[in-house]
């Protein structure tokens, strides 16, 4: 499958454009075929290397394995992936890993530590969005052939900088920038280039295929994706675990929650992944189906520039934390969908700090503008993507922040747009979903508590520096717990920083995604992860 032949490709595209092209006459999907609808436009690249978006992670989760996994059922540990062992040498600074014996890609080719080095090598010098991961571990573009190499065929050492907690360590190397690509055949799709802005070496590491392509071992391997309308994956029977029931699955790009529910009452898909709380709530009393629900390590918050002169105010960061209607907003828009949380780590990961001081007060709201000496209120934008609950949050908050004399001006855009923005750090307000890159507090404590430099031109742009939030202090701080091999000490310092960030961060944490799924009465065993690239499709199967 790994070389597409050109009946193959009209084969895959004869099978899409038939589920595409499907009407709601429909009587039921194929038994060995599951029809998923899901909002997919955030799906940009499946490169593994430059993929950092939620929809793909599943994909990628599912079509590539890693040399550890997230365990789902117990997020405080990993599980083997292609690494069946691994070890820590009494300094601390080396991990060596002992690769399963006779496991090949889905191309047939065996999986070996040269691919894994490979994989990391690769990583680190595209330098795309997710790199970070791998080079806070001191890997560079110079040093990633001796700090990540092949001792044997069977045999991966990795070197770090420092002395790190080693659940850190496996927890960053669990996600999707750590997924092992078949070397082989990467080769053969391997471009040289000029070395530029985009590329700082002489080839692009097949960078240009993968984006589209496929080279891993995962229990399902990608067939095909249509940016904006669909992608197919199609059951790997190389891989070295438990086969897939499912012979293939499709994801169909649908945004809309109201046509989601009506298409699994027709019969049309068989999971509705985008559902609103009033379309969730129809589908528990539909006797015919089913639901599924699990939190996941994503929360949504509204975040203030501190470019702006009357954010930046201390007082006016605490005011705005009075001025939501946390309870109208639990109750009727995240109903279902959600969580109400104020501290940005997400319950069940280490140190997760669970206070919520904060109620709906706008006269305490008033009191403190008033100390800003702006009792009059003021004028800022707020940037929102296009969707919901982003935009009913957006208009709750637009009409109670009136209440206290501040004039919101939301201004709609899709993803991209709005997304685009804030990373250039040009807006007032933004409502955004951070899910982590890692299933470790250090994951949001960097996010929202670090800020290296705040500089425009700063190369470390995170949470925090994306709203001019200048912490040096707590900055130290995520340092230093990072290093903390003690857990519990580690714990007790991550609960810290999330308390200076409810006292003083220009974060205003709402709630923690509670992700959904409707199910055709016939859809068995599937389950939602505490991460997207935690969703198995592997159990998955239909009557």
């Amino acid at each position: 499958m790994m070389h597409f032949g050109r009946f193959r490709i009209l084969a895959a595209g004869a099978a899409v454009s038939a589920l595409l092209a499907a009407s709601p006459a429909w009587t039921a999907t194929p038994a060995d075929t599951l029809v998923q609808a899901w909002a997919i436009d955030d799906t940009i690249t499946l490169d593994p290397a430059e993929s950092f978006e939620f929809s793909p992670a599943e994909f990628i989760g599912n079509t590539y394995d890693m040399l550890v996994r997230l365990d789902p059922e117990d997020t405080s540990k990993v599980v083997p992936g292609v690494a069946e062992s691994w070890s820590v040498s009494d300094d601390g600074l080396t991990y060596t890993f002992k690769l399963k014996k006779g496991i090949t890609f889905a191309s047939g080719n065996p999986i070996t530590a040269e691919d894994v080095a490979y994989s990391f090598e690769r990583a680190v010098r595209l330098d795309k969005s997710p790199a970070f991961i791998l080079t806070q571990f001191g890997l560079t573009g110079e040093n990633v052939t001796e700090k990540a190499k092949a001792a044997d065929a069977e045999t991966f050492v990795f070197t770090t900088d420092k002395v790190y907690a080693p659940s850190f360590v496996l927890n960053c190397l669990s996600a999707t920038v750590g997924a092992i690509i078949d070397k082989k055949l990467l080769l053969e799709h391997t471009q040289q280039v000029t070395p530029d802005d985009n590329y700082k070496y002489d080839n692009d590491y097949g960078s240009a295929w993968l984006k589209t392509g496929y080279a891993g071992s995962g229990p399902f391997k990608l067939r095909d994706w249509r940016a904006n309308e669909v992608v197919v994956l199609e059951r790997n029977d190389n891989y070295y675990g438990e086969k897939a029931k499912l012979a293939r699955v499709f994801y169909r790009h649908v945004k809309e929650s109201a046509t989601q529910r009506l298409m699994l009452e027709a019969g049309d898909i068989d999971v509705a992944r985008n559902l609103e709380p009033g379309d969730f709530e129809a589908v528990t009393k539909n006797d015919k189906l089913s639901t599924v629900s699990a939190p996941k390590g994503t929360v949504m918050y509204i975040s203030l520039n501190q470019k702006n002169e009357y954010l930046s105010k201390p007082e006016v960061r605490e005011a705005f934390k009075y001025l939501v209607d946390y309870e109208a907003i639990g109750s009727t828009l995240i109903k279902g969908i959600g969580e109400l949380r104020q501290t940005y780590q997400p319950k069940g990961v280490l140190g997760a700090l669970d206070e919520a001081p904060y109620k709906f007060d706008v006269e305490k709201a008033k009191e403190l503008l008033a100390k800003a000496g702006l009792e009059n209120g003021f004028s800022v934008t707020f940037d929102v993507r296009s969707n919901q609950p982003s935009t009913g949050i957006a208009e709750s908050f637009q009409q109670t922040a009136a209440q206290a004399g501040i004039k919101i001006e939301i201004i709609p855009g899709d993803n991209k747009q709005t997304l685009t923005k804030y990373r250039a750090r040009n807006h007032d307000l933004y409502i955004g979903q951070w899910g982590m890159d890692y299933w470790d507090p250090n994951s949001n404590a960097e996010a929202f508590t670090s800020n290296p430099d705040n500089s425009d031109d700063a190369s470390v742009k995170t949470l925090a520096w994306r709203n001019a939030w200048d912490i040096p202090e707590l900055t130290k701080q995520v340092q230093a717990a990072l290093l903390e091999s003690d857990s519990d000490k580690r714990a007790e310092m991550y609960r810290k920083l999330q308390q200076e960030a409810l006292d003083e961060s220009p974060f205003v944490v709402l709630f923690q995604q509670i992700e959904t799924a409707g199910l055709g009465g016939n859809v068995k065993d599937f389950k939602l992860g505490p991460t997207f690239d935690s969703n198995s499709l592997i159990s998955v199967s239909k009557e």
